[in-house]
């Protein structure tokens, strides 16, 4: 498995789900995923939203991702698991804010400086076929990132 295989899977299914833990219970959230490259992961939250604060008590996270295959045989999911990072460039900040500036009319008002940006940089990946890999979890190929 390379690494350009789960960034292409991750940008092609950008709704995922994110599972967080806080008071050694997990959350799990549907979410859409701004984008990955070689860098890692990328993610937009809200500093007031839940989410942003479980991470910042507890920045391990695991992220699934899904096909949604018409033919449920061709399911399959990748599995990233990492800590998450807050990115401080401004730079970002900005992009992700005019990625999502259209959340400002869902919240009624401004969301800029609320606005965070994610990452997971490094963790361990790997795939899950529903054909070839019922029962073998612990048979999968991971990547370390």
């Amino acid at each position: 498995m390379k690494k350009q295989e789960i960034i292409r899977f991750a940008n092609d299914n950008p709704v995922c789900y994110l599972a967080t833990i806080e008071n050694n219970r997990p959350h799990v959230r549907a979410m859409l995923m701004w984008y990955a490259d070689e860098t890692g992961f990328y993610f937009e939250t809200l500093s007031l939203k839940e989410m942003s604060k479980q991470i910042h008590m507890n920045p391990n996270v695991e992220v699934c991702f899904y096909n949604q295959p018409e033919d449920l045989l061709d399911a399959k999911e990748l599995r990233v698991s990492g800590v998450m990072e807050f990115i401080e460039d401004p730079a970002i900040i900005e992009k992700a804010y005019k990625n999502r500036e259209y959340i400002e009319d869902l919240a009624g008002q401004p969301i800029k400086r609320y606005m965070e940006v994610l990452r997971i940089a490094h963790g361990d990946a790997h795939f899950w076929n529903l054909k070839t890999d019922v029962l073998k979890e612990h048979q999968l190929e991971h990547l370390v990132f």
